[in-house]
């Protein structure tokens, strides 16, 4: 079942052509948002989360056609395009999915499939890639030649705007830094490196480093175990709001999620040298001091050229994946 976040709007809300609308959708490790999108990037109608169980290729599309269908029902006129950004390394020109680490996918035709349950011509992009187009063009970044957007939710990704275009990679994937070490010999992550940045900040590895620190402390980890129910369903969610709460065990995984993420950030505003550091993606949502660590580890800690960096919230919040996918399916149209 869909957990519904706000009520949806009429598409006759939109402030350009409703002929122009564009459906973005957000296939995340956990859950799927789908939103009309005009073309000044605002949201007209919002499916709501609809969450699912990582039950393989078959079941998340399934939930991914009632997402957008829950956009849809009510449209006298579909759109003529679709987008949709997924957490992996995606091959734009055929819309497949290459690897997906926390969907456990690899060389799934996701664009096919998608659009033969809903008739429309589908463009699919790395979600990371999706938020930086949409924060570039209608967001914290618009107006700016050189950015980088950190993408910080069940896992942790990224995407660069380079003297105002948005840098690929030789198999389109360039700002993967998610998969950055961190750590020499750390811990392993999905992927098939050790020590990941992601292993250590994303929600899952957050969810995963409570889980130890509990079943090693029972009588410490007591209130994580009561909030989620079972140790075994502790998430990242659950520490954070048990942390707020004034849990120490909790409190500690907070911080050391903290100083993991300085590292990473103060790697990221090094090796790009952005003037524009956006942050965005559910993590931040849950936890928004990480936007303070961040710029606070930068000024403190890279080398001058880069200290300098402007550190910003994403303006699409989590929505900024699913806005930027519709505006890769309007360009893409107008391409074609």
């Amino acid at each position: 079942m869909p957990s519904r976040s706000g009520r949806a709007r009429s598409p006759k809300s939109s402030r350009g052509d409703p002929s122009d609308l564009v459906l973005g959708i957000d296939l995340g490790a956990t859950k799927v948002v789908s939103g009309l999108v005009d073309a000044n990037g605002a949201v007209v109608r919002h499916s709501g989360r609809h969450l699912h169980a990582n039950d393989g290729p078959g079941g998340v599309i399934h939930t991914v056609v009632q997402s957008a269908r829950a956009c849809l029902d009510e449209v006298a006129e579909p759109p003529a395009q679709i987008g949709v950004a997924v957490a992996a390394q995606v091959d734009p020109r055929t819309g497949t999915i290459v690897h997906a680490p926390n969907l456990g996918w690899r060389d799934v035709a996701l664009g096919h499939r998608i659009e033969a349950e809903l008739g429309a011509p589908v463009s699919v992009v790395n979600d990371a890639r999706a938020a930086t187009v949409a924060e570039w063009r209608h967001g914290a970044g618009a107006g700016v030649e050189d950015l980088f957007y950190l993408a910080l939710g069940t896992g942790v990704g990224g995407s660069a705007v380079v003297g105002g275009r948005l840098l690929e990679g030789g198999s389109h994937a360039f700002g993967e830094v998610g998969h950055i070490t961190i750590v020499v010999g750390g811990r392993k992550c999905h992927c098939p490196n050790w020590g990941c940045f992601e292993a250590y900040v994303g929600g899952w590895a957050i969810a995963e480093r409570a889980r130890e620190a509990v079943r090693a402390d029972p009588a410490g980890g007591r209130r994580l175990t009561e909030r989620a129910g079972d140790v075994a369903a502790v998430t990242a969610q659950t520490v954070l709001q048990t942390a707020r709460a004034g849990d120490p065990l909790a409190q500690r995984i907070v911080r050391e999620t903290e100083r993991y993420f300085a590292d990473g950030a103060v790697s990221v505003a090094n090796a790009f040298n952005p003037s524009t550091l956006i942050l965005g993606g559910g993590l931040l949502a849950g936890h928004p001091p990480l936007l303070a660590v961040a710029e606070s580890a930068i000024r403190a800690r890279c080398q001058p050229p880069a200290a300098g960096a402007r550190v910003v919230a994403a303006r699409f919040g989590e929505d900024a994946a699913m806005v930027g996918a519709a505006e890769v399916a309007r360009l893409e149209r107008r391409r074609r």
